[in-house]
């Protein structure tokens, strides 16, 4: 009789902890949703489907009625939404390959951040040695003062190999720089990226991705410096005798140079080029509230201006696909730290869980359903073994 017993009460006990669960467990869904899943017609909630990313050739999850994917020759490309992160298109997007110029938007999210644009600096004769052959220069001259503007006036205008040495010691050193953007580029989820020279000039083993330099773009736009010089149509800068001479940026696509067109609501950001990386472009574009990058490495036909053309046809293909394509990916998929920009909106009561997981409501709702079961089975079974000593 008292085996019978305990066996009902326990059972007893546990379908009242199970109860507890069912009961509270749509609170914990609700309060992650917004939405109360017993109200009808109340959207399920979907599971996310696997990124596509590291798979090779063309990525891409087209709705009914979206656009055809335009030709595009480049090694690698990359179309991501700027606000969200969404990855709405790619081909090879991990793919490791060398960067030429477009590395200098690492460099400018590392080093802006430490250097007030209002500092001026003499020029010194050993901070421009070591640069490489057939660089790209703004004309930095020994003996002259800069203001740091004018060095990254110099940098994302004219992609100025000087002007990177001079931030670059000025900021702790060619190596140290280049420690600091490899960090960097761990922290923002970049980890094809491997720097050696922090300027993009061709070193063996230097690369990067379409992806990793995606997130760099995205990044760079969210400071309004960096913004703002790689936005930046024309300058003058410093000259050797104390006047000045007019610089224009490179990035074709932004000023229409060489019979490139310049594109609508293009805000940057940067283009770049050497013998062994071919044309690389990291380009965004602003169109009815909505911010899209594109990055495009290595386009094999059209000559040197298909960098441009290429990276054109993306914007075109995803502001035309808007809403008919589903994401391939995310640019914060490999974040070390929480996505700095602004969150995703959600319920104003419920605090955003960083990496998707329940949050600590939600999940003091379960546990304290699991505590409540778990307490009256523990009652039950005391109360069963008392009866049994006592008998």
């Amino acid at each position: 009789m008292t085996i019978g017993c305990t066996a009902r009460v326990a059972v007893s006990a546990c379908v009242l902890g199970v109860a507890g669960l069912l009961t509270l467990a749509p609170a914990a869904v609700a309060a992650r949703t917004g939405v109360d899943p017993g109200t009808p017609g109340a959207p399920r909630v979907a599971a996310p489907q696997p990124a596509l990313l590291y798979r090779s050739g063309t990525q891409v999850r087209a709705r009914a009625g979206a656009p055809e994917l335009p030709d595009v020759s480049a090694l690698s490309w990359l179309v991501a939404d700027a606000r969200t992160g969404e990855v709405l298109a790619a081909h090879d997007a991990h793919r490791r390959l060398p960067p030429a110029s477009t590395l200098k938007t690492l460099f400018a999210l590392t080093v802006l951040p430490v250097l007030p644009r209002g500092i001026r600096h003499t020029v010194h004769e050993d901070e421009l040695t070591g640069i490489g052959a057939g660089s790209s220069l703004v004309g930095v001259a020994e003996g002259r003062t800069y203001r740091v503007l004018d060095l990254w006036r110099g940098v994302f205008l004219n992609s100025g190999n000087d002007a990177v040495r001079v931030l670059a010691e000025l900021s702790g050193g060619w190596r140290s720089t280049a420690a600091r953007m490899q960090a960097r580029a761990r922290a923002l989820g970049a980890r094809d990226t491997r720097v050696l020279s922090p300027d993009g000039y061709d070193a063996p083993g230097q690369v990067s991705s379409a992806y990793d330099l995606a997130v760099f773009g995205r990044a760079g736009l969210r400071n309004p410096e960096f913004a703002r010089y790689c936005g930046t149509v024309e300058a003058r800068f410093p000259g050797r005798g104390g006047g000045s001479y007019p610089i224009r940026n490179t990035n074709r696509l932004l000023t229409g140079e060489d019979g490139v067109r310049p594109y609508p609501g293009l805000v940057g950001v940067k283009n770049g080029y050497t013998s062994n990386a071919g044309h690389t472009l990291v380009a965004a574009a602003r169109r009815g509230g909505r911010t899209l990058v594109v990055t495009v490495m290595n386009p094999q036909a059209g000559g040197g201006f298909a960098v441009y053309e290429e990276a054109r046809a993306l914007l075109d293909w995803g502001f035309a696909a808007d809403d008919r394509v589903d994401p391939v990916g995310s640019l914060d998929a490999l974040r070390a730290v929480p996505h700095a920009g602004p969150p995703a909106a959600l319920p104003a009561a419920v605090p955003p869980a960083p990496d998707g997981r329940p949050g600590w409501r939600e999940t003091g709702a379960v546990a304290g359903a699991a505590g409540l079961g778990a307490g009256v089975v523990a009652l039950a079974l005391r109360a069963v073994a008392g009866r049994s000593v006592r008998s």
